[in-house]
């Protein structure tokens, strides 16, 4: 009976201070001094969804934006600063003279464009119906972002950008001009995979998908399960359901050899949010993964019929050392995880008990196994690169 009571206290003991060691240990790690521009044109509140995986591992590497201050998830960002009472305030490099460009490009060791897509009256005003489109507040890539942008491959800095960065409602001028600079190319596709197309159950399907759709296919919606939505800029729907066009409803992930070594990425993974379907100069550039689109022969053939191919670039990165770039082509950085656990040392180990991968529509695992892993790999390489140069820079120095 003694030895029992005692299991039990060394059990809950173990308990109660495993989380209180865990945050000790990150909380006396060493910080990293790394100057990162974050670029966020869609932030609605101060939870910073749009980059919050990015936060979450700025903060649990330790990495800082000086010396001893870490970044605030609220408000170390440029672009939508929303504020109380309906107000807020535009701080997007459209507001920056030539000069405050190039002193940025000069003070930023990296930059990341999270999301440039924006804010609408429709998400801004709550009366109006969250999933109708509506006017544009503010957002899209703009010529300021560029030549920042441009400043910062000729100074051979690290750059991250993602999905619909060049999409709506970034003009077509801005958008070749990104395509040009880094060998990239959108193809005017978007897709999203849901778990339930049956309009009269899920209220997430935006209503202009749905419109668009009956407009463009004789006023029918043969869904009732899950399936992929296509969605061209010019409006164009298709739609692939789970019960006649897909063998697999949900798109997989497929990382190549160097992206497994290199990264230390699943050989698969499923992805179940928005996407941009990307070409890419293969002379400079190269694919880390690749989606796959399982589909039936009439799904092939839908594909076929609109252009959109069944395999295409999940991850873009410049292959060349003349500069630093990577392209995530889906809304990587968006997942719905907690800040909060970012504190905690050691917590990567024990994430397989915060999702059930047996969900076709969870997203958790994908910052777990994928997102935390490629980017924390890509921000200490290029950390130990910049200290590696200014220690050599010092020794020089010194001579």
């Amino acid at each position: 009976m003694k030895s029992i009571k005692l299991f039990f206290r060394i059990f809950f003991g173990a308990i109660i201070l495993a989380p209180i060691l865990a945050w000790l240990i990150w909380l006396f790690s060493p910080k990293r001094k790394l100057v990162i521009a974050i670029i966020d044109k869609t932030e609605l509140n101060k939870n910073g969804q749009e980059r919050i995986s990015l936060d979450w591992i700025l903060n649990y590497e330790k990495f800082t934006k000086t010396r001893t201050k870490l970044y605030n998830a609220g408000d170390d960002y440029y672009g939508f600063d929303p504020k109380k009472n309906g107000r807020y305030r535009l701080k997007g490099l459209e507001n920056f003279t030539n000069d405050q460009i190039e002193q940025l490009s000069e003070i930023s060791d990296a930059t990341f464009f999270t999301d440039t897509y924006g804010v609408y009256n429709n998400e801004w005003d709550g009366h109006i119906k969250m999933d109708e489109r509506s006017v544009k507040i503010y957002g899209g890539m703009s010529s300021q972002d560029m030549a920042y942008l441009e400043k910062m491959k000729a100074r051979k800095k690290l750059i991250l950008a993602e999905f619909n960065d060049i999409g709506s409602p970034t003009s077509s001028e801005i958008r070749s001009q990104f395509e040009t600079l880094f060998g990239v190319h959108w193809t005017g596709w978007v897709a999203r995979y849901f778990e339930n197309l049956d309009t009269s159950q899920n209220k997430e399907i935006p209503r202009w998908l749905i419109k668009n759709y009956l407009q463009q296919h004789g006023n029918k919606w043969p869904f009732h399960k899950g399936g992929i939505g296509f969605v061209n800029q010019n409006d164009q729907i298709e739609i692939l359901g789970s019960e006649t066009d897909l063998t697999n409803p949900v798109p997989q992930i497929r990382t190549f050899k160097y992206g497994q070594e290199k990264f230390n990425l699943p050989h698969f993974i499923k992805y179940s949010y928005w996407l941009d379907i990307m070409t890419y100069n293969d002379s400079i550039n190269h694919a880390i993964s690749a989606y796959e689109i399982h589909t039936t022969r009439k799904g092939a053939k839908i594909l076929q019929q609109n252009n959109i191919p069944d395999k295409f670039a999940a991850v873009i990165m410049h292959n060349q050392k003349d500069y630093k770039f990577y392209y995530f082509c889906g809304d990587f950085t968006d997942n719905p995880i907690k800040h909060r656990s970012s504190y905690f040392k050691g917590i990567p180990f024990i994430s397989p008990l915060f999702y059930d991968v047996s969900n076709p529509n969870e997203r958790k695992s994908f910052f777990w196994q994928y997102y935390r892993p490629m980017v924390t790999k890509i921000l200490d390489d290029y950390y130990k690169e910049l200290h590696s140069r200014n220690s050599k820079k010092q020794i020089i120095q010194n001579q």
